[in-house]
């Protein structure tokens, strides 16, 4: 392992090659212990950090699993989904997808600009633990082709204490082994170009006594417990794990601390410090790797795909000590995505037409621009700029019912002036795909302006949800 906490960016390898394009990705994991969310998430999403994020993946263990409440958040959205999807949306992020099994929770947000380039989303989980009962542990997993590389993101929690680490991996194992899409080019996790694994994996530092381990992180000499953590060492034996990297842990263990302190546990137990929450991730290689592979820089060199590689560099490793809500820290891990985009173009262009206020019935146009597996179920939805996700639409209308339309046929949608916003603003349209449930072309920011009637009536904005639900 490296002794350095950041790696060098790739942005200025590779800005030479115009095709190039460089993404930011922000990974968070954390073990929230059945605890509510702490009162702000900035620090932990680092939105004072500039340039900003372009993908934000957040995965939490042991989100409050009781059977009732498990199914009030089946018909309400989390606290936890409801916290990060809020502080988000307004600096233009909108929730993607989000998979759930009883405590283990994905939420995969995006930058507005990256939807209509966000295809084939699929999400998936595998249960383990006690004959997988209640799915106390296990993974869930969302895969989706982001400007064409197909990426997964796994969410696991593995079995817990010290003399479990040989069933943690072979849970790891069985996880990346069954766990399957229903995508024939990528059935399986280790099909997908790039792959990340992370979460409270739960290995632990064996051997060392308690007053060594506190000794040496209190005085930041964490390099003198890896020889003895136990993912590092099951790496060395398992070929598997070989194919995964991890960057330096130059943070102080993330569990177990005493709530909302930064203390190690205290409790009768003493639990022993350790760094179960964890970040890997793993190139599809195009042969077995090798001893000498560069440890700072990955490059995907798929079969068939070297005119498009993809490049993941770790640029941050680290743990956030100031949220003290879990016995838990959380784990921070960003990235930058190099990558040669394989389309720039969105399968579907959409655009209002002329003038639009809630006085008069509008137009919009849409243009199939790729073929794609459309549906007359497929829709277009009016979205306030800001929306939270593709179901947080203001109104929307079906796209044409009668019979598909051919590429580049341009198509005309007259909406109803009832479902226009009274009070006008900034809005987008989204052309939704039923069987891609994605996103798949988004207009340009248009103004919707404030009615006459609206002017008329007085209204003010604390009563305009009321009059368009």
């Amino acid at each position: 392992m490296s002794s350095d906490d950041e790696r060098p960016s790739l942005n200025v390898i590779l800005t030479s090659n115009s095709c190039q394009h460089s993404d930011r990705l922000h990974m968070v994991t954390w073990n929230v212990a059945t605890a509510e969310p702490p009162e702000d998430v900035i620090s932990l999403l680092h939105l004072d950090v500039q340039p900003a994020p372009d993908l934000y993946v957040i995965g939490l263990q042991e989100v409050n699993a009781a059977p009732m409440r498990y199914l009030s958040d089946l018909l309400v959205e989390d606290s936890w989904s409801h916290m990060f999807t809020n502080t988000l949306a307004p600096r233009g992020f909108v929730k993607v997808t989000s998979v759930r099994m009883q405590g283990l929770l994905l939420l995969l947000y995006a930058k507005q600009v990256h939807l209509p380039y966000i295809r084939n989303i699929q999400t998936t989980y595998t249960r383990t633990g006690i004959f997988g009962y209640w799915g106390n542990k296990g993974a869930v997993s969302v895969r989706f082709s982001f400007y064409g590389h197909i990426i997964c993101f796994v969410n696991c929690h593995l079995a817990a204490h010290m003399n479990y680490a040989l069933q943690r991996v072979d849970e790891f194992e069985y996880i990346l082994e069954t766990q399957d899409f229903d995508i024939s080019d990528t059935p399986h996790i280790r099909d997908h170009k790039v792959v990340f694994c992370f979460g409270d994996l739960n290995f632990r530092i064996a051997d060392h006594g308690l007053h060594f381990l506190r000794s040496s992180i209190n005085s930041g000499r964490y390099n003198l417990l890896w020889t003895k953590d136990q993912l590092i060492n099951m790496k060395k034996k398992e070929p598997f794990l070989q194919e995964f990297e991890e960057g330096p842990l130059n943070f102080k263990p993330t569990y177990k601390f005493d709530r909302n302190s930064d203390t190690y546990d205290t409790s009768g137990k003493k639990r022993k410090p350790a760094w179960t929450d964890r970040v890997l991730w793993r190139i599809k290689p195009k042969n077995p790797p090798s001893a000498e592979e560069d440890e700072k820089a990955s490059v995907s060199t798929d079969d068939g795909q070297e005119d498009y590689p993809i490049l993941v560099t770790q640029d941050k490793y680290t743990s956030d000590m100031s949220y003290g809500v879990s016995d838990h820290k959380p784990v921070i891990a960003a990235f930058s995505l190099e990558l040669r985009k394989y389309f720039d173009t969105p399968m579907v262009h959409v655009s209002p037409v002329g003038v639009w206020s809630a006085d008069q019935d509008a137009l919009l146009n849409y243009t199939i621009q790729e073929d794609f597996m459309s549906s007359t179920w497929d829709w277009i939805g009016l979205y306030k700029v800001g929306f939270k996700s593709a179901a947080d639409y203001e109104s929307f209308v079906w796209v044409r019912e009668k019979e598909l339309p051919e590429i580049n046929e341009l198509i005309q949608i007259s909406v109803d002036k009832n479902v226009i916003p009274l009070l006008g603003g900034q809005y987008v349209l989204g052309y939704y795909s039923t069987n891609l449930q994605s996103l798949l072309g988004l207009s340009e920011s248009f103004n919707i302006l404030e009615s006459t009637r609206a002017v008329m009536e007085g209204l003010v904005p604390e009563n305009i949800n009321g009059l368009n639900k």
